[in-house]
């Protein structure tokens, strides 16, 4: 499966955006999707997963509560909408999938977007 990440800019501190991750190529509803991010010297890190078919998601603490993750099987895209960001939240952020449920591992995703800036200001 293809993946293709947009959305990402620039916002000040409190703003929202809203991210996007169009698929091709494979049936979508098959795979597990999530969300990661990457700072600059950091390593990629967790941020949202939703299950195929069943709809399950679940979010790291740091997002949990201003973070929604959704997805349209029917258009093969998800979305994770960012509300009241922070400076933290700073990073390139990619979409993933994958068959395998242990979400939070980066290794469980074999198909990877190509990445969004988002920046937040203070």
């Amino acid at each position: 499966v293809q993946l293709q990440a947009s959305g990402g800019g620039l916002v000040q501190a409190g703003g929202s955006l809203r991210l996007s991750c169009a698929a091709s190529g494979r049936t979508f509803s098959n795979y597990y999707m999530g969300w990661f991010r990457q700072a600059p010297g950091k390593e990629r890190e967790f941020v949202a997963w939703s299950g195929g078919s069943t709809y399950y998601v679940y979010y790291a603490d740091s997002v949990k509560g201003r973070f929604t993750i959704s997805r349209d099987n029917a258009k093969n895209t998800m979305y994770l909408q960012m509300n009241s960001l922070k400076p933290e939240d700073t990073a390139v952020y990619y979409c993933a999938a994958g068959s395998s449920d242990s979400y939070t591992n980066v290794d469980a995703y074999g198909y990877w977007g190509q990445g969004t800036q988002v920046t937040v200001s203070s």
